[in-house]
């Protein structure tokens, strides 16, 4: 087994987990030193050049505008390389009362997709008193973007996201990670080392002054929400209203290995609701159990025999795997929707492990049978191995996953696995930064008490964290995103009024 690199400043092993997102949160526990945390600053720019005015241009989609936005490579050298920036917005369509920016999670995902998905329904709700601006971070869409040239094998989510084989065992993880490493310290350069938080927030900040407004709304979702309490803690006086929809645990000494390890809770959190539902006798035929708690033996019960006996699929060398069935399941918990899709999976994975003779292939949904992208996948390990810097030890991960295994068995060990972080070349650039209660109280949360990506438990320590400028809107829903995603009147309503009005509720409350 391959040992990871240690880093040059401390001597520490390094290790990470790629995630999205449907991006997701976490817990290590395997004896990793601090880092030495200072109420960092983000260091800043030794010149600063006036951003330039935006160039709109129509979009190709109803009522949409595009501009691009260069800014510098690295900030300390502003006169040096740039990278170009995708802006877009929808202009306000009533009184306009402000800029209101459309921040995406991730890390790696698209602004502009996001703007496109939700500006419609976000213009209705706020009466159309908004310009809704968007852009797409360093490394996504339209953007700047780089490649590590990953083969198509180490693309695809289940091999992003470190599944341990059967048993536990994560020897072909550290192999992958170290492969996966190595190819993006040759081929990512100085752009790939780029793509960074603080550079975000400094990227945002560089959008607000071409736009030519002295103050910016954000409403932030899921990694976004980091990006956002960054910048209102950097920029309090650039800041108007600002909501934080699925926070994660902003706790510095980790931040995203946290958000990773906490993916585990937060699929115990959520797996119920799938369970209930999977045993409804609605579902007839279609039911995978009569009571939810055998919804869930079902479930570990298949993914343990798929581990020992993996099942062909309609995907050329591509079995189905325990943990590409558990992948399956993190991505159907983000909604309900997906519900349908998962159920199907398991029971056409079930008749196939029961019947082998039979000999029919099993038709994997496109998140786990397509690979990313090769920029999807860079920026999507980028940015959680240049942000902070991680445990590297590859024994230690196999005993973090061994107990994290018999403690959330749903997620299998994942959230704590080795991953490409583990041997990546350069240590962060910047230490991350520690939120404070110091600043404007001009801050929204709103969360979902069954979230698996971002769970209930995180947000608290985020809101723990933002102190007396913030609020939080604690909502009886399932699955990741809040406003304007889950249909909860009472939550949705509280949001829309602070943004149309600046009314925010005294205190915490709850949405039943």
């Amino acid at each position: 087994m391959t040992t990871p690199r240690k880093t040059r400043r401390s001597g520490r092993m390094r290790g990470s987990a790629p995630h999205p997102a449907p991006r997701t949160p976490q817990g290590l526990g395997m004896g990793v030193l601090a880092l030495t945390l200072t109420l960092a600053t983000f260091a800043a720019p030794t010149a600063h050049a006036a951003s330039p005015a935006l160039d709109w241009t129509p979009c190709g989609i109803p009522r949409q505008e595009c501009a691009t936005l260069t800014v510098p490579l690295d900030y300390s050298r502003p006169q040096g390389p740039t990278v170009r920036l995708a802006v877009s917005r929808l202009r306000a369509e009533g009184e306009r009362r402000g800029t209101l920016a459309v921040i995406p999670g991730g890390p790696g995902n698209s602004g502009v997709q996001r703007l496109t998905s939700k500006g419609a329904a976000l213009m209705a709700a706020t009466g159309g008193r908004y310009d809704l601006v968007t852009f797409d971070p360093r490394g996504t869409g339209g953007s700047t973007t780089a490649g590590c040239d990953l083969p198509e094998g180490d693309r695809r989510l289940a091999t992003l996201r470190s599944w341990p084989g059967a048993g536990g065992d994560i020897a072909e993880n550290a192999a992958r990670s170290r492969r996966t490493a190595e190819a993006c310290a040759r081929n990512g350069g100085a752009t790939l080392a780029s793509f960074t938080t603080a550079n975000e927030v400094r990227d945002l900040d560089r959008v607000r002054a071409a736009l030519g407004t002295r103050e910016l709304s954000l409403w932030a979702t899921s990694y976004g929400t980091y990006v956002s309490a960054l910048y209102a803690q950097k920029h309090p006086g650039r800041t108007a209203r600002v909501v934080l929809d699925s926070s994660g645990d902003p706790d510095p000494a980790r931040v995203e290995r946290g958000w990773l390890a906490n993916m585990a809770r937060g699929a115990e959190d959520r797996f119920p609701d799938f369970a209930a539902w999977a045993a409804d006798p609605a579902r007839g035929a279609e039911r995978l159990a009569e009571r939810p708690g055998r919804v869930r033996g079902r479930v570990l019960g298949l993914a343990r025999e798929l581990d020992a006996h993996p099942r062909a699929t309609t995907t050329p060398g591509l079995p189905l795997t325990g943990g590409m069935l558990l992948q399956a399941l993190q991505n159907t918990l983000y909604d309900d929707e997906a519900f349908p899709e998962f159920a199907a999976l398991v029971r056409a994975a079930g008749e196939a492990v029961a019947d082998p003779a039979t000999g029919a292939a099993i038709v994997l949904p496109p998140a786990l049978s397509q690979p990313l992208s090769q920029e999807d996948a860079a920026v999507t390990i980028g940015v959680i191995c240049n942000d902070v810097d991680w445990p590297g030890s590859v024994a230690d991960h196999a005993r973090a996953v061994a107990r994290d295994r018999a403690r959330y068995p749903l997620t299998g060990g994942m959230p704590v696995n080795v991953t490409p972080c583990s041997y990546w070349k350069d240590e962060p650039a910047e230490p991350p930064t520690r939120l404070t209660d110091e600043g404007p109280s001009n801050i929204l949360m709103v969360q979902n008490l069954r979230d698996p990506s971002t769970p209930y438990a995180g947000a608290l320590r985020m809101r723990a964290a933002l102190g007396r400028k913030a609020r939080l809107v604690s909502v009886d829903s399932g699955g990741h995103g809040s406003y304007l995603g889950t249909g909860n009147a009472c939550g949705d309503a509280v949001v829309t009024r602070f943004l149309v009005t600046g009314e925010r509720p005294a205190r915490d409350v709850v949405c039943r």
